[in-house]
């Protein structure tokens, strides 16, 4: 685990998860907010990216909107492991993928431009594995957020309300700008310059076009993405619980607003493999934190008696933003 001691650090990570300055020269007011030099807070920034604690400083999108994805699992046998981790991870509109406990061990999210080309993704890999992919397609969110507060007694900063989504908001060339994006800004001082620059756009464009894609809620967070398990968050845990769609009205706003849990949202079950509709994510310093936010989660009265599973993460594969706009290579 790399711990971070030093109260700058732990500021820089908790103050701009979200909310990133969309101005000429953004971290110079990250320093004026913690009474810096610019430059220290490049370095500083620079840093903890070359360490592994950041991935980016950069934008989440609101799923389904300017892109498509799904979660998606199989079950590989233990002496496949390495040989279908490696087909997964090779896909490249494939962002996450995770070793967890559970017959289906090997999950990841599948990202792509369209909903055909997720489709063509989950083929190919079915086809090179040998082995039966489990689409579990989004029904609706009820935390995507993911913030992760780095002091204090709970992981996860309070949320904010996500803006209504107008889909009428798109213009020709967005996805290029999403995609800088979710890759991640240059941590240089004039990084929508440098964008701008690598899309042979102005920076006030740049700059416009990004303001108005968070206005319509096509951008649903910006800031400095951390790398959880790197940060002391190694007990994680997806917990899947099995109700009718119905009950999961009221259930899943009270478990998306339990303390832990930091991920929540509906998804299509398979019928007579799968049966779980409600997801949640619990990330916790510990297996001890982690199961008490899932007696917490458990005391909810709709979810009390509710047949449920924690699958616990063991290792990560891949961790990188979400493919918007296919690169040539990976065009089908």
């Amino acid at each position: 685990m790399r711990v971070i001691a030093d109260p700058i650090d732990y500021s820089l990570l908790d103050n701009w998860q979200r909310d990133f300055p969309v101005t000429s020269r953004p971290f110079s007011v990250l320093a004026k907010d913690l009474a810096l030099e610019e430059t220290d807070v490049l370095d500083r920034l620079r840093k903890m990216s070359s360490a592994g604690r950041i991935s980016r400083v950069g934008a989440t999108c609101a799923p389904n909107t300017i892109s498509a994805s799904t979660l998606a699992a199989v079950a590989a046998p233990p002496d496949r492991m390495e040989e279908v981790v490696k087909i997964i991870s090779d896909e490249p509109g494939v962002n996450h993928s995770y070793l967890r406990e559970n017959e289906w061990n090997l999950w990841f999210v599948a990202t792509g431009p369209s909903r055909e080309f997720v489709d063509a993704a989950l083929q190919r890999i079915q086809d090179l594995a040998g082995l039966r992919v489990l689409d579990l397609r989004l029904v609706r969110p009820f935390n995507l957020d993911l913030g992760f507060r780095m002091r204090g007694p709970r992981a996860t900063t309070a949320r904010p309300q996500p803006r209504q989504l107008d889909l009428t908001a798109i213009e020709p060339g967005d996805r290029d700008i999403l995609q800088g994006l979710t890759e991640g800004l240059a941590i240089v001082a004039q990084p929508y310059a440098a964008l701008a620059n690598s899309l042979g756009r102005t920076e006030s464009n740049i700059i416009a076009r990004i303001n108005a894609l968070q206005e319509a809620g096509i951008i649903s967070r910006f800031g400095v993405i951390v790398r959880h398990r790197a940060l002391g968050w190694r007990a994680n845990a997806m917990v899947v619980w099995d109700l009718p769609s119905e009950q999961i009205d009221t259930a899943g706003p009270r478990l998306a607003a339990l303390p832990g849990v930091t991920l929540c949202y509906e998804r299509r079950p398979v019928p007579g493999v799968w049966p779980y509709r409600l997801y949640s994510m619990i990330h916790a310093r510990n297996q001890a934190e982690a199961k008490e936010f899932l007696e917490g989660a458990k005391a909810i009265p709709e979810l009390a008696n509710v047949p449920h599973e924690a699958l616990f993460s063991t290792q990560c594969f891949k961790q990188t933003g979400a493919m918007i706009k296919a690169k040539p290579e990976a065009v089908l």
